[in-house]
């Protein structure tokens, strides 16, 4: 599994970065915030064990914090996003980080730098589960998604943005209470997130 991430990480990069040296003429830097909703699944055994507990609401509406940096030209733009999310309800607690390569388009609205952008996304998703009475758990798993949103250029370096961006994956954990067996296990369907972002390119 270890080498497959790898291989797939690699990979990402090597497309990514050969794609930004041959389209894209400036280098920027952003930060964004956001808030995003997870939709969980869980295991049949998971909801007879722990009585059908509701892990949709630990991430919901969370505070995302992410970094993303790349290249970009008049066309559109590529970059990769570290992102991190955590939350916790009624004794349940989820953190969520996602490492993720990017294109949007870009399709200018007037003069004045205002553009629409949409594109899509792959990259990975790990998701750790520390909830209270049970082993802390880990996974690493594939995401995919798409995004869109509005790009305001403020000055020739300076840009601000509002979007929305789904990712699919297939994350997941298990749930072993302390001294015990499995008792079931939670698959990361889907994230949806509002943001915000500023960029500078240089």
């Amino acid at each position: 599994m270890k080498s497959t991430l790898t291989k797939l990480a690699l990979a990402t990069s090597m497309v990514f970065g050969a794609a930004t040296v041959a389209h894209a003429d400036n280098n920027f830097a952003g930060l964004t915030w956001g808030q995003t909703s997870n939709n969980i699944q869980k295991s049949s055994a998971l909801n007879a064990n722990l009585g059908n507990p509701n892990f949709d609401s630990v991430i919901n509406n969370s505070s995302t914090w992410g970094v993303r940096a790349g290249q970009q030209n008049d066309a559109g733009r590529y970059y990769a996003t570290y992102e991190y999310i955590s939350g916790s309800n009624n004794g349940l607690k989820l953190r969520q980080q996602n490492l993720l390569g990017s294109y949007d388009a870009f399709l200018p609205l007037n003069q004045d730098g205002t553009k629409l952008f949409g594109g899509g996304t792959l990259g990975l998703v790990k998701l750790e589960q520390n909830s209270a009475g049970v082993s802390r758990d880990t996974n690493v798993g594939y995401a995919a998604g798409l995004q869109a949103g509005l790009l305001q250029e403020v000055n020739e370096n300076a840009s601000v943005e509002g979007g929305y961006r789904y990712l699919r994956t297939n994350a997941s954990t298990e749930f072993a209470p302390h001294g015990e067996g499995k008792v079931g296990s939670i698959d990361l369907h889907s994230s949806g997130q509002w943001y915000l972002g500023a960029n500078y390119k240089f």
